[in-house]
């Protein structure tokens, strides 16, 4: 299975978050650090609020900070939410699998899929910032893209 690039930089910015605390960052700050498109950033922002995960707030002192609810949450849940439900193969894709009534590997790839995201219901946000991956991200803040530190 492999995650969208979205579900990918929305558990970055989480763990990004989670490092700092309850002081907030902008989304251009995330952005940088990240060296993704600050557009793309915004719109993963935008669904880890409705999701309750990360708060926002606008002006002075602003920016975005980590909830209890995304601190603790479990990475496999969060995967499910970002990704949606879905086969690991689109059988009933615009050109439907002639193989889909009477198709196994169907059903090994589902219980394939649900393998993996159990394997990640034991894990939080917090476990993803311990150490070492917690230094490194303090090290990624305040840091302009391109420079090394």
């Amino acid at each position: 299975m492999r995650l969208t690039k979205s579900t990918d930089l929305a558990l970055r910015t989480i763990m990004r978050l989670a490092v700092t605390g309850a002081e907030p960052c902008t989304a251009r700050q995330v952005a940088g650090e990240m060296q993704v498109p600050y557009s793309h950033l915004a719109k993963v922002a935008a669904r880890l609020q409705h999701l309750g995960l990360i708060e926002t707030r606008r002006g002075r002192g602003g920016g975005l900070t980590l909830t209890a609810t995304g601190r603790t949450a479990s990475v496999g849940q969060l995967v499910r939410e970002l990704e949606g439900v879905g086969d690991v193969a689109d059988c009933e894709g615009d050109v439907p699998c002639p193989l889909r009534q009477g198709c196994r590997l169907r059903m090994a790839l589902r219980r394939a899929q649900e393998a993996f995201l159990t394997s990640l219901d034991p894990l939080t946000v917090d476990d993803l910032v311990a150490s070492p991956t917690g230094p490194v991200l303090l090290g990624l803040v305040g840091r302009a893209p391109g420079l090394s530190p």
